[in-house]
């Protein structure tokens, strides 16, 4: 029997259903229940009826998806999957922080630990950010972990001040602007499409800004027929399902996420079969960290 016919199978069998982030390998992808951004896939999280939740992606999505429905059970092919950004912040820097601001929100990124995001006011994810930190009534926003991101969402609400932490997502970190632009020589009619983690001067030189989500529906919705990304290279599944008639390029040193690519076929049949690998957060840090999800929840409708 096929491993994407078995995995059919004991999904039907165990009540199971998986989720994947966009970032995974595109077979994993293929057999997913709902492929999507962090917000997507933590909406969907809290409305699901199976037993089961397999969890294609990186810890801290396996947490969120806990936190979100903390009466089923989460696995993830592989627990070591992670998220070096997620721990780029620490407790004593926020404290730091409210103690110098008396006006301040603490805005955590959902790519954070549980731990971080138990000091928080609210989550974020990159495709509702700006919404979210426009309707906060604070003046001073402490945006965590992702320093990129915070700047470009603090351009687009310059009503607020922010105070900037010095995390980064590595693989966003490493796109740059020199090898976009000399795609861009080689594919003069392409258009360059950034996700915000990406650093500032490849967010400047883009024809578009957004994230996993917004990238993926603006080159569906374009009329371009040539593309640059700079994102992961995982959502290469997605665009050329949706646009086989469209090319899409990215730099020449391909932005790549190790931990993502953690996620195989093997690994999901193998949790699937044997139920291991399930995501255990302590009730304290759970009751903690689900308050600013739901918050975010709340305002992003």
């Amino acid at each position: 029997m096929e491993i994407t016919d078995r995995i059919k199978q004991l999904k039907k069998s165990k009540d199971a259903v998986i989720m994947a982030h966009y970032y995974v390998p595109g077979e994993v992808q293929a057999v997913a229940d709902y492929i999507g951004d962090s917000y997507y896939l933590s909406k969907v999280a809290e409305t699901l009826r199976e037993r089961v939740i397999v969890f294609c992606g990186v810890s801290f999505m396996g947490e969120s998806a806990k936190f979100l429905s903390p009466d089923k059970k989460v696995l993830m092919p592989d627990l070591c999957a992670d998220c070096p950004m997620a721990h780029m912040a620490d407790k004593e820097t926020i404290q730091k922080m409210r103690d110098t601001y008396d006006d301040l929100a603490v805005v955590c990124y959902i790519n954070s630990t549980a731990e971080l995001k138990q000091y928080a006011d609210v989550c974020v994810t990159s495709a509702n950010a700006v919404k979210i930190v426009k309707a906060l009534p604070q003046k001073y926003i402490f945006f965590i972990p992702d320093r990129n991101l915070a700047r470009y969402v603090a351009g687009q609400v310059p009503e607020k001040t922010f105070v900037y932490n010095e995390g980064f997502c590595p693989v966003h970190e490493e796109i740059r602007l020199e090898e976009v632009l000399e795609e861009k020589e080689r594919h003069p009619e392409a258009l360059i499409l950034a996700h915000p983690e990406c650093r500032k001067e490849v967010l400047e030189r883009s024809d578009f800004v957004g994230s996993t989500s917004e990238i993926l529906r603006y080159a569906s919705k374009s009329g371009s027929r040539e593309f640059i990304v700079c994102t992961e290279e995982g959502v290469s599944y997605r665009l050329l399902r949706d646009n086989p008639e469209k090319t899409f390029y990215f730099p020449k040193t391909a932005p790549v996420c190790a931990d993502m690519k953690l996620n195989t076929l093997e690994k999901l049949l193998h949790v699937l079969e044997y139920e291991d690998n399930e995501v255990h957060v302590p009730e304290a840090l759970q009751r903690g960290a689900v308050k600013p999800l739901k918050k975010m929840l709340e305002l992003a409708k």
